[in-house]
């Protein structure tokens, strides 16, 4: 199953290495990645690939968001199914 994970906050040091450290110790895979730093604001989209992960999307959420609170940044995790349906409007 792949996923869309988007995080939004104030720029700091270790956002990306935080959330990409966290996939890899779960085997979930990052097929593509962007990122942008706007002033202040760091903002970054992947999409992951879940198939081959220990975890399932809701334990994989719930490490995202252990690390949302850390960091102070908002993270978000979507099915792709569900990214891709709710955008087609």
């Amino acid at each position: 199953m792949r996923a869309v994970i988007s995080v939004i906050g104030r720029d700091k040091k270790g956002i990306i290495a935080k959330v990409s450290g966290c996939l890899y110790n779960i085997g979930v895979n990052i097929e593509d990645i962007s990122q942008t730093i706007m002033g202040e604001l760091f903002t970054m989209i992947m999409m992951v690939d879940l198939s081959e992960s220990k975890a399932g999307i809701s334990d994989v959420n719930s490490l995202l968001q252990k690390i949302a609170a850390e960091m102070k940044v908002e993270i978000r995790l979507q099915n792709e199914e569900i990214f891709n349906i709710m955008h087609k409007i």
